[in-house]
């Protein structure tokens, strides 16, 4: 786990600050779980680049590689998934969004070719709020 470019304190690591910067909705949580069933564990990542969108992408764990460019801003536990869901975000992208609260949903459509979801018939996103 890295740190933001501005030097502060990557999330989940001594210093960063309360609330988790992500969570789930209950229909994101229970596509997560049937997603698991299939594919066995999950990470996701957002890159906020041009052929994803801003839509956060699901894999199997490990299948994205991730480096100094990205930072870990969360391991999500969901009811029902034995193992974290290791959220990851390229810095760059964090930078941006930092004084963001971030929930992933789910919502009718297709996702990208290359997000777990996408033969499902729906798609992930983030919802945000400003952190207080």
């Amino acid at each position: 786990m890295g740190t933001v470019p501005n030097g502060a304190a990557a999330p989940g690591s001594p210093g960063a600050a309360a609330p988790p910067p992500v969570s789930v909705t209950p229909a994101a949580a229970e596509l997560i779980r049937s997603l698991r069933g299939q594919h066995g564990p999950l990470m996701f990542h957002q890159s906020g680049g041009c052929c994803d969108g801003s839509a956060p992408m699901c894999y199997p764990a490990g299948e994205f590689r991730t480096g100094g460019s990205d930072v870990l801003l969360a391991s999500l536990v969901v009811d029902g998934v034995p193992e974290p869901v290791e959220f990851w975000m390229s810095t760059s992208q964090w930078a941006l969004w930092r004084h963001t609260v971030l929930t992933v949903d789910v919502v009718p459509g297709r996702g990208s070719g290359f997000s777990l979801e996408a033969p499902e018939g729906v798609r992930f996103l983030i919802r945000s709020r400003l952190a207080a």
